[in-house]
């Protein structure tokens, strides 16, 4: 399954766009269930979603909702863990073009 949608550029696109659009609701949602004291969503679970590709949609979300914004841990580590995904890409594309 993993060659398959990494052997050609749609199905990078694709996967980078279903991954972002589930860290934008999952961010969203979890805002949601601060303000109402319901259940949370675990930090660990945030930069997972953020590790596989949801880095850029997370980051402008937690922005504009307002949400983890005095959070160290993710205003620093959702910038550089950005950067280092941005890097590995790129490293990527030269060794295999």
């Amino acid at each position: 399954m993993f060659q398959i949608i990494f052997s050609n550029i749609v199905g990078i696109v694709l996967y980078l766009g279903v991954m972002n659009l589930i860290a934008a609701v999952v961010t969203v949602y979890d805002k949601k269930q601060a303000r109402t004291h319901g259940r949370r969503v675990p930090e660990k679970n945030l930069f997972t979603l953020a590790i596989l590709g949801g880095t850029p949609s997370m980051l402008v979300t937690m922005h504009i909702i307002r949400h983890k914004t005095q959070h160290k841990r993710f205003m620093l580590g959702l910038p550089l863990l950005l950067l280092a995904q941005l890097i590995i890409v790129t490293l990527l594309y030269q060794v295999y073009h």
